[in-house]
């Protein structure tokens, strides 16, 4: 099947695997990065936390299926070991015999299908990093030798993501995360990555001081303890500019002092040209060495190895930190992004959760498709792409209904998904349902599908906007209910979301509800609103304060300026 044609940046709502055969051609992306679920006692795909900061119930994890064996996973090992066959029919086998028929086995599976698919869509320079943790890592890369080759891995990647836990007592602490990295050929694209020097190195070796003057002096025992020096001075190393090796050709004197015996470093007019830069640092005594200085601030920083320390993982007080407890650091992203990718080449996120991925190649400039299988997902990417990069970031939604038709389907296909979009359309945090599970669950909930939180007095003090949802039919009953779980909740507002159109009594009921008085904004909001699908397509919105840290707003960054065209 020829896949349809993409002509820009786009998020996808739908199963990837799904996704990358409909849309994605051959040999078509530079660059995927995947963080794909994993059943390891923590729960991937769990985006929010409540107020007490517990798993927050709205996330209703969408990959329950990922780790359980069933017929749709007997069904996808047949398909590796029949239809794709080869080295990854062969390794799928083995894991079966080797790992057993249960829930890692369901995993390997699921994504093995996947990998296969992201291998086809792969340029011949293209680069995939996998980020997983330990418990599968080992698992992965034989899966991943089967469809790459096993002469195209490049690393594993160490992330220390965190610091000591207190989970050590018969073990040692578990902090760090494990990025495979593979080449589509030995023709991948790659640029060598640097970090800040370490302290040693900068007090072991940048110890001369140049001042505004030119006088130069070593620094003292203080300077290099505190790393502090004087205002206004360059701090520098040297290097010896002999040859390595005799170079006849390289035996020359310059200004009076005689070459090593093996002969200069540079020729003589690299010599010059390095006097001319002030690059040169010659021996007080005639019989002394010239030698290369080279200043700490034009220095790109130690070479970035396997061991990644330098990125920390996000932590409360973290101005990017959005509130998802999953949320990847942008730099890391950034330094994936730069090392295997040029300005304009397109990057791929097929579990795109919050949009780490999607935002960090928005702003180096590069080309991108975001793909994940939850309308709360998609909603995220949206809303923190606009707050990041404005009416810079221009893009296409493929999967969300586009009129009330496409609403009606949706909320006859998966009433979750339905009300996780219609929560997008208010920007409400979901509320309700079970984390591990496809089905939601009232009780929990009591009523509550979602909540706007604002702050509107001096108090500071978190207020709330109840929302409740409904795709099918509706009666005043729904509002008296909704009014009633207000009082219990002793909540400000109350915004009730229907796919049908409202009765007279419905509306009347809402009525009689009466007002919300905002002491900041001095202004009177109905207590309780009726917002139809239509309305909210329309571009209807809830009458409430501004809100606060309902989804936080991503920090506004500037993007590289590229010309970001068509896709391909």
């Amino acid at each position: 099947m020829t896949p349809q044609a993409i002509t820009q940046n786009t998020l996808f709502y739908g199963d990837n695997l799904d996704i990358l055969r409909e849309y994605i051609p051959d040999q078509s992306i530079d660059l995927i990065y995947l963080d794909p679920p994993f059943n390891s006692n923590r729960s991937y795909n769990v985006l929010y936390k409540d107020e007490g900061g517990r798993d927050s119930q709205a996330q209703i994890t969408a990959f329950e299926d990922t780790w359980h064996w069933d017929r749709s996973a007997e069904a996808t090992y047949t398909h590796l070991v029949t239809g794709v066959g080869g080295k990854v029919g062969s390794m799928i086998s083995a894991l079966r015999s080797f790992v057993g028929t249960n829930q890692m086995l369901a995993y390997l599976v699921m994504m093995a299908a996947r990998l296969v698919e992201l291998h086809r869509v792969l340029k011949s320079t293209g680069s995939l990093y996998l980020h997983c943790d330990p418990t599968a890592s080992h698992y992965l890369k034989i899966v991943l030798d089967a469809i790459f080759g096993v002469e195209n891995f490049r690393n594993e990647i160490t992330w220390k993501r965190a610091d000591g836990h207190n989970d050590a007592k018969h073990q040692f602490s578990a902090v760090g995360d494990r990025i495979l990295f593979y080449s589509r050929s030995k023709d991948t694209k790659f640029t060598p990555q640097h970090s800040g020097f370490q302290e040693k190195t900068l007090r072991d070796w940048y110890q001369y001081l140049e001042f505004p003057d030119g006088t130069i002096r070593r620094m003292t025992k203080e300077e290099k303890q505190s790393q502090t020096i004087p205002e206004g001075t360059r701090r520098f190393n040297t290097s010896d500019l002999r040859s390595p090796s005799p170079r006849p050709n390289l035996m020359y004197d310059y200004k009076g002092y005689k070459p090593h015996a093996n002969g200069w470093a540079v020729s003589y007019e690299k010599m010059v040209e390095l006097e001319e830069k002030g690059l040169l640092l010659f021996p007080a005594k005639p019989d002394g060495r010239i030698m290369r200085k080279r200043y700490l601030e034009q220095q790109p920083g130690a070479i970035v190895g396997d061991v990644w320390a330098d990125i920390s993982q996000l932590r409360g007080a973290d101005a990017e930190r959005l509130g998802y407890p999953t949320q990847k650091p942008l730099a890391l992203l950034e330094r994936i992004i730069n090392a295997s990718s040029n300005p304009g080449d397109v990057v791929l996120d097929p579990f795109a959760g919050c949009g780490t991925a999607v935002a960090a190649a928005q702003k180096l400039g590069r080309r991108w498709i975001g793909i994940d299988i939850t309308h709360l997902a998609v909603a995220l990417n949206k809303y923190r792409l606009k707050a990041m990069f404005g009416e810079a970031a221009q893009f296409a939604v493929v999967g969300e209904p586009q009129d009330l038709a496409g609403a009606r389907q949706l909320a006859n296909d998966d009433k979750y998904q339905f009300q996780w979009w219609a929560l997008s359309l208010v920007r409400a945090r979901p509320h309700g349902g079970e984390v591990g599970g496809k089905t939601g669950k009232k009780g929990a909930d009591k009523g509550i599908d979602g909540v706007i939180s604002f702050i509107d007095d001096h108090t500071q003090k978190g207020k709330r906007v109840i929302i409740q949802v409904k795709g099918g039919s509706v009666k005043s009953g729904d509002v008296r209910d909704l009014v009633g779980t207000l009082d219990r909740e002793k909540a400000e507002i109350g915004v009730f979301i229907s796919l049908e159109a409202p009765s007279k009594p419905m509306r009347q009921e809402a009525a009689s509800a009466g007002f919300y008085h905002s002491p900041g904004w001095d202004k009177d909001y109905p207590r309780v609103q009726i917002l139809t699908i239509e309305e909210l397509m329309n571009g209807k919105e809830v009458e409430m304060p501004p809100p606060h840290g309902t989804f936080k707003s991503a920090k506004r960054v500037k993007q590289n300026d590229v010309e970001q065209g068509k896709l391909w």
